[in-house]
Formats: structure tokens, C-alpha cells, sequence
């Protein structure tokens, strides 16, 4: 069974920094593409970073480039994202994911086949 388990969002001021994390299994790990997820009610998910499965690079969108960074450890399988300068605006359920099929190349347009967890829920305070 594919799990995917966010941990670490939390309540902080703006300008704050907050460290997700995800711990995956049920699935070979090193040949999805990974990335994370937000959504904001009433709102699409908003793909915000991922890592290539094929290259190992890593992609950010415009709005968190720069201050969040997206690691990962494929023998632990496990993904995190460290966020520094929180915004307002940053305030989201914040969903890990592995992109449906394996070795599809970073997208940040979500789908309803890719793998995701519960969320974990960053809220800032401004």
C-alpha cells in the first residue's frame, strides 16, 4: 500500500521558518519524481517544488524560489522542505507527493493519479 505521512506544519509569525517533513513507503521510491504541494481553500493545488527522479535537480516555483529549499533521501525515503521567510500568503495544507507514473519529468500542474499524503498545515500569522 502506497503511504505518503506529512509531519511538522504548525502555527508561526511571519517571517518564521518551519521544517515539513514526509515519510513514504509502499512504493521504489527513487523512481518517482517527488515534489510538494499547497492548497488554500477553494483554491487548486499549486504545485511549489519538485525533484526530477531522472536528474536529481531540483525545481521551485517563482513565489517560494529562494526561501524554501526541497531535499530528499531515497535509502531513508523520506522528503522534507525547509521554509525560511514565512509569508502570509504561504499559509496552505501542504501535501508531499510522488508524480503518477514513475519518471515523469517536475510539473507543477497536480493529478488526480499521483501519489499524496493526508497534508500537514502551515499556518502564518502576519
Amino acid at each position: 500500500e502506497v503511504q505518503l505521512v506529512e509531519s511538522g506544519g504548525d502555527l508561526v509569525q511571519a517571517g518564521g521558518s518551519l521544517r515539513l517533513s514526509c515519510a513514504a513507503s509502499g512504493f521504489t521510491f527513487e523512481d518517482y519524481t517527488i515534489a510538494w504541494f499547497r492548497q488554500v481553500p477553494g483554491k487548486g493545488r499549486e504545485g511549489i517544488s519538485c525533484i526530477s527522479s531522472s536528474d536529481g535537480h531540483t525545481y521551485y516555483t517563482d513565489s517560494v524560489q529562494g526561501r524554501f529549499t526541497m531535499s530528499s533521501d531515497a535509502v531513508k525515503k523520506t522528503m522534507s522542505l525547509q521554509m525560511d521567510d514565512l509569508r502570509f500568503e504561504d499559509t496552505a495544507l501542504y501535501y508531499c507527493t510522488a508524480l503518477f507514473p514513475p519518471g515523469t519529468p517536475c510539473r507543477f500542474l497536480y493529478s488526480d493519479r499521483d501519489y499524496r499524503g493526508q497534508g500537514t498545515q502551515v499556518t502564518v500569522s502576519s
